[in-house]
């Protein structure tokens, strides 16, 4: 397909573009909100889903909980993602964005153990299960869907708004629950200010459902239904999904850690309050979701591997140090300088992530292998990421070992990544 979608996306019209990007980038927001803001709850929700008198242990269970959302998410980006390829990126798209409203309103609905007893985890496993199958497949089709749109010379832009508009739905679900947090005191948000966050989730739903129903197909998926491009063969497909998933590994895991585990970790080892841990939070998650265009944009001058490979080098170098003065007793200044400067190396990852990837695999088949291998490395690596940097502080008895997971995620990612090609300048295939 060398040349023919760039051809397409130089004849369509700016606003339709425009307008196709920003219902997809509105529509992650909304999505990735409902799907993290349980991360910034997990203190209160260990509390109210799990029976244990070690305070420890009911918080591994709810990172548990928190990672089997991850465990269906390769599976819904294969089914997902196999609909987005053959029946439309937008038909994949409207569904994820209705299971992830399912799962998240019910958990804002579910009864609490004191009430149901062992039903009531039971159920939260449950309608965690819904939200990873609908973000399994939300991921790889908005990203397609935001890369496919894009001009040949602008796709590191354009993709890095996909990164952008998740670091959006974390830094909105890290927002809600901070504002909860402050308006309400501690026993309301233990009986029932929990839910609030949850609901919410709900309410901003229809908007993103709207402008996805009004939103057109990508040029290039048109041109490939038009024309019947054939996709690569299986076996080179899941050689691109094997690449796929060896690049993602220190993505996500710097995510997980450091945008969604961070504020259970500087409550308990950095001595913020609540509130406090999740404004410091905030903050940071406002300077990534700055700093990933600013990145995807000079990923399209400079190419994609200098700033990947520059993300991977700095988390090997400075991830042990940072971690020794958030724990050296600095306060919420010295936690907050540190979050701004892993958001600022995350960014230098996210900005042309989306669009490195996408160039990987041919439009017939991206959706569905994109979908495949990212997923895969998000389900082993990322999502289980709360519940390995708890346990490795629990067995350890050192708040310093979580570095150790982060560093060896970005070795394992330099080494794919410096097997790629350039592709910043490149045709989508």
């Amino acid at each position: 397909m060398s040349g023919r979608s760039n051809t397409a996306v130089g004849a369509a019209d700016n606003l339709t573009a425009g307008k196709a990007v920003g219902a997809a980038v509105i529509g992650n927001v909304l999505e990735w909100y409902d799907f993290s803001v349980y991360a910034y709850l997990a203190t209160i929700l260990s509390h109210q889903f799990f029976h244990s008198e070690n305070p420890t242990s009911a918080l591994l269970a709810t990172f548990a909980a928190f990672g089997i959302g991850f465990v269906v998410r390769p599976l819904g980006g294969i089914l997902i993602g196999r609909m987005g390829d053959t029946h439309g990126r937008k038909a994949a798209l409207l569904l994820t964005i209705f299971m992830m409203a399912f799962g998240t309103v019910a958990i804002g609905l579910l009864p609490t153990y004191e009430t149901i007893g062992i039903l009531s985890p039971i159920l939260l496993v449950v309608c965690r299960l819904a939200q990873g199958f609908a973000a399994g497949g939300e991921w790889g089709g908005s990203t397609a869907f935001i890369v496919e749109w894009a001009p040949k010379n602008r796709r590191g832009f354009f993709g890095s708004f996909q990164q952008a508009s998740v670091a959006g739905g974390l830094l909105l679900g890290s927002a809600v629950a901070a504002i909860c947090s402050s308006v309400f005191s501690a026993g309301t948000m233990e009986a029932w200010g929990w839910r609030i966050p949850f609901l919410l989730g709900g309410l901003l739903i229809p908007l993103g459902i709207y402008m996805r129903r009004n939103i057109e197909e990508t040029p290039a998926y048109r041109e490939a239904v038009a024309e019947k491009a054939p996709a690569a063969r299986e076996a080179g497909n899941w050689t691109l999904a094997g690449r796929a998933f060896g690049f993602t590994i220190l993505w996500t895991v710097s995510y997980y850690v450091m945008l969604n585990y961070m504020p259970t970790f500087t409550q308990q080892h950095a001595g913020l309050s609540r509130t406090a841990a999740l404004w410091s939070n905030t903050l940071g998650l406002v300077v990534l979701v700055v700093a990933v265009p600013l990145m995807g944009m000079l990923s399209d001058r400079i190419g994609r591997k200098p700033l990947l490979l520059g993300c991977c080098i700095a988390f090997i170098l400075l991830t042990y140090p940072l971690f020794v003065l958030l724990l050296s007793g600095g306060g919420l200044g010295t936690v907050i300088l540190v979050q701004i400067i892993f958001a600022v190396m995350i960014a230098a990852f996210s900005g042309p992530g989306p669009a490195a990837i996408s160039e990987i695999f041919p439009t017939a088949s991206r959706s569905t292998y994109m979908s495949t291998g990212y997923s895969l490395a998000v389900a082993i690596f990322g999502g289980f990421a709360p519940y390995i940097a708890t346990w490795l502080i629990a067995t350890t008895g050192s708040p310093l070992s979580p570095t150790y997971y982060l560093i060896g995620a970005a070795i394992l990612s330099t080494l794919v990544i410096l097997r790629l090609r350039e592709t910043a300048h490149s045709d989508l295939r």
